[in-house]
Order: C-alpha cells, then sequence, then structure tokens
C-alpha cells in the first residue's frame, strides 16, 4: 500500500502577516447608487467582510476547527504527468461492511464540503456506514499545484481514483457536485471495475440525442414543443438557461479562457479572491444565511492554498477544451452506474428527469423544496438520506461494492 502521511493544516505566520498588509493597502471600486446585486458582489458587504477578515476572523480558531477532521496525504502519479502530493479527509468507520465513499468537490468549494456529511454517515439505526474520502482536488486546497498543460478531467478522474487505491479502496461508491460530477463521472467511465455506484446534486443531463435515444427523443421533443414540463423542472430550465447563457456566465467565460489573466488578481488582491468567490457563494444558494466566519474560512482555504489562489480556475479552460482524451460531453453520455439524483430547486444544472435516463441507470431521485449548488453545505440531510436510501437495505444500490454493504 502506498505511504499515507497524518496531514494538519498549519499556514505559517508569515502568510498571515501578508494577507493583513495587503488588506490594509486595498483600493475598493466605486459603486452605482441602488445598485445591489446586479452589477456583481455589492461593495458594503465586501468592505465589512475585508474589514473582518484583518480585524476580528480568526483564521487559527477555524484552522483547528478544520484539523478536527481526520486528514491525510498520499502522493499519486499522473500518466504523462508530475506526481502529486494529494491531501484528503478520511473519515474511517468502524463498521465491518462500511462501504467506501469518494466525496469529490468543485469550484468555488473545497474539501471543507464534507464536513456536514461526515456524523451523518457513521451508520446505525438501520443506515449504512460509509468511509468517507475526501480529497482536495489537484490545485485545490492543500493538494499540489500542476505545472502541466492540459490537466483536464481524465487526470482529475485518475488521481482522485488513485487515492482510493492508495487507500486500499479497490472499489467505492461516489458522491459529487459541480466538476465533482463530471470528474466523478469520468471515474465511473474509465474505472468501471471500481466505481459502483454515483450520487450526485447537480443533475446534469443533455437532452435525448436521436441517434443514441430514439424513443426518449421525440417523447421529449413532444414534450417541449408543448411545453410540458412540471414546474419545477420549467424553472429549472429557465434558471438554467440565464445561468449558462445570460448574466451569470461571466466567471465561466473568464475562467474558461484566460483564467491566467484573471489569476493576476485572484493572486496578488485578498479583496479580489473574496469579492469573486463571495459573490458565488450568494448567488449559487438557496437564500442559505452565511455567517461571516462561513464565507471567510472557504476563502481564506483558496488564499492559503498550497498551489495559489489562481490556480483553481484552469480546471475550466483544461476540462472545456479537452477535445481528444475525455470531453465533457462523453462524462455526460450512458454510463451503466447505478445513479442517484438530488434535485435542489436552486441549483443550476437540473435536467427535467427523463433527460436523466440518458446518463445512466437511475435508481434514486429525490425532490427538496429547498437548497442550491452547494448541497452538502446547505442540506447535509439531505445528501446524506439519498447516500442512506441509496446504499441501504432497501435501496436501488444496496450491495454494489463486494463484501461492504454498509453494515
Amino acid at each position: 500500500m502506498a505511504s499515507i502521511k497524518p496531514y494538519k493544516i498549519a499556514v505559517p505566520d508569515a502568510k498571515l502577516d501578508r494577507l493583513n498588509q495587503k488588506l490594509g493597502l486595498a483600493d475598493f471600486p466605486d459603486e452605482l447608487d441602488e445598485a445591489g446585486w446586479a452589477y456583481g458582489a455589492p461593495l458594503a458587504d465586501v468592505k465589512r467582510l475585508a474589514d473582518y477578515w484583518r480585524n476580528g476572523f480568526d483564521w487559527r480558531k477555524q484552522e483547528e476547527k478544520l484539523n478536527e477532521m481526520p486528514q491525510f496525504q498520499t502522493s499519486v502519479s499522473i500518466e504523462n504527468f508530475e506526481e502529486v502530493d494529494m491531501h484528503f479527509v478520511h473519515q474511517k468507520s468502524e463498521a465491518p461492511g462500511a462501504i467506501p465513499l469518494l466525496f469529490v468537490h468543485g469550484w468555488p468549494g473545497s474539501f471543507i464540503e464534507v464536513t456536514k456529511l461526515l456524523p451523518l454517515l457513521k451508520g446505525g439505526n438501520g443506515a449504512p456506514a460509509f468511509h468517507v474520502v475526501a480529497p482536495s482536488l489537484p490545485n485545490y486546497g492543500f493538494s499540489s499545484r500542476i505545472t502541466k498543460k492540459a490537466f483536464a478531467l481524465k487526470q482529475y478522474a485518475e488521481a482522485c481514483h488513485k487515492v482510493m487505491l492508495n487507500l486500499g479502496y479497490d472499489e467505492y461508491v461516489t458522491q459529487a457536485g459541480d466538476w465533482g460530477f463530471f470528474i466523478s463521472r469520468a471515474i465511473a467511465l474509465l474505472y468501471p471495475q471500481s466505481c459502483k455506484g454515483s450520487h450526485t446534486n447537480f443533475v446534469f443531463a443533455n437532452f435525448p440525442a436521436l441517434t443514441k435515444h430514439p424513443t426518449l427523443a421525440v417523447t421529449s421533443l413532444i414534450r417541449h414543443a408543448l411545453s410540458m414540463y412540471s414546474p419545477s423542472e420549467a424553472k429549472s430550465l429557465e434558471r438554467f438557461k440565464t445561468w449558462w447563457t445570460g448574466e451569470g456566465r461571466g466567471y465561466m467565460a473568464v475562467q474558461s479562457t484566460k483564467p491566467q489573466t484573471i489569476g493576476y488578481a485572484l493572486n496578488d488582491s485578498p479583496v479580489a479572491l473574496l469579492a469573486w468567490i463571495y459573490e458565488k457563494l450568494h448567488a449559487l444558494t438557496d437564500a442559505y444565511p452565511w455567517t461571516d466566519d462561513e464565507i471567510l474560512t472557504w476563502i481564506s482555504i483558496y488564499w492559503f492554498s498550497t498551489a495559489g489562489p489562481a490556480a483553481a480556475s484552469f480546471i475550466y479552460y483544461e476540462a472545456l477544451r479537452d477535445p481528444t482524451d475525455l470531453p465533457v460531453s462523453k462524462c455526460q453520455s450512458y454510463i451503466d452506474v447505478p445513479l442517484g439524483l438530488a434535485y435542489l430547486p436552486k441549483e443550476i444544472g437540473n435536467a427535467p428527469k427523463a433527460w436523466t435516463r440518458t446518463l445512466g441507470p437511475v435508481v434514486h431521485i429525490s425532490e427538496s423544496d429547498k437548497g442550491g449548488h452547494f448541497a452538502s453545505w446547505e442540506r447535509p440531510d439531505v445528501i446524506a438520506n439519498d447516500l442512506n436510501t441509496m446504499f441501504g437495505k432497501e435501496g436501488g444500490a444496496f450491495g454494489v461494492v463486494r463484501g461492504k454493504n454498509g453494515y
């Protein structure tokens, strides 16, 4: 078995001093009268958060809380790339039949998103137990920086898969959202001998193609022509349109085309990083009551990351410009791995349920009346209940991992 080393987050004092210095020198832009959120993060909010980051926020306290989670580091080799040091959370269950679960985050999230799930996945009272593994993706958190071009979905999948192998988990299941959805799909596609089930809160399915799903495509065309969508599906499609082709896609347009350019601001200015991420924390959640400590902890993980604040943006460029290895479209094709779906009303990628049959054999669907993009943070109860149901004794994916049924 590969070397697994305990890991503790310990940001040097010099980095804290440098952050405080930069915050103290910040120059803020002007703002139009009554701008609200229409133009981006409001000036008053960003000023308040920047002031608190410098004068009130206690990183050491948050660091101590983060270090309550069992964290480790291991090295993985990636084909045609350098070796990557992978940081990860690993909550190992005492249950002999616990199911290995790989949790995959996206942007602007991190390993922190697994925090609220950990106490809910220990089993008991009829629920299965899980060994939970939540890596920092390469270029994120406390995993190492990628220095070569074309590190895309295939490579992110390989890195996460090899963390599981290094832990001795030859078979496992996944839970993911945002980029984690595409990475977990890539894992299921590339390593079907290991990935035995997937759950996602990012229901990103395409309209059924006539060449691949003729019957489903015709019925979907008729339903679309007659606007035969449920109220929630109609709202989701409108939200999807606004986000991906309207004002919501500004960050993606930048990060998928010129990540180096925005990187100068994100790496040099903590206020730029704060505004860039804070706007998304607000826009992508369902009126979630963020505390200032939560916001600044999420953003501080980026500021203090091993690879630097700018590195995480490059996944947009590489994954969306990968025509050969493993394009996004291939990750949305039919993959014969049991699939669970959590529908939350303020998610940006919820496809109509009929379309999800193009993704694979759907064995579990839940619908919630509240929640958004960061489901495991906003609604850990929903995600945990889905996992417990899907992989529990009466679930559609019970017993998919050999010798590890959760009990």
